[in-house]
């Protein structure tokens, strides 16, 4: 199991990045949305889109450090 946040800014493309703790491309303290303690990245984004249901179709994993779960 790992922890996991969720980036508060968006990325070019216009997602929102689930990042494992120990990613480094983690955003800053004052960036991330701590989401929890999860056995796999896909109930990570699950909890991201339900703490932010209104970005609910702009919610991504981190293609380095959640990589199955990274769509766009």
């Amino acid at each position: 199991m790992k922890h996991y946040y969720l980036n508060k800014n968006q990325q070019s493309n216009g997602d929102y990045e689930v990042h494992e703790s120990s990613c480094s491309f983690l955003p800053s303290v004052e960036n991330r949305i701590y989401l929890g303690y999860f056995a796999t990245c896909q109930e990570a984004v699950n909890e991201a889109k339900r703490v932010r249901s209104a970005d609910k179709h702009n919610i991504n994993g981190c293609y380095y450090c959640s990589k199955s779960c990274h769509t766009t």
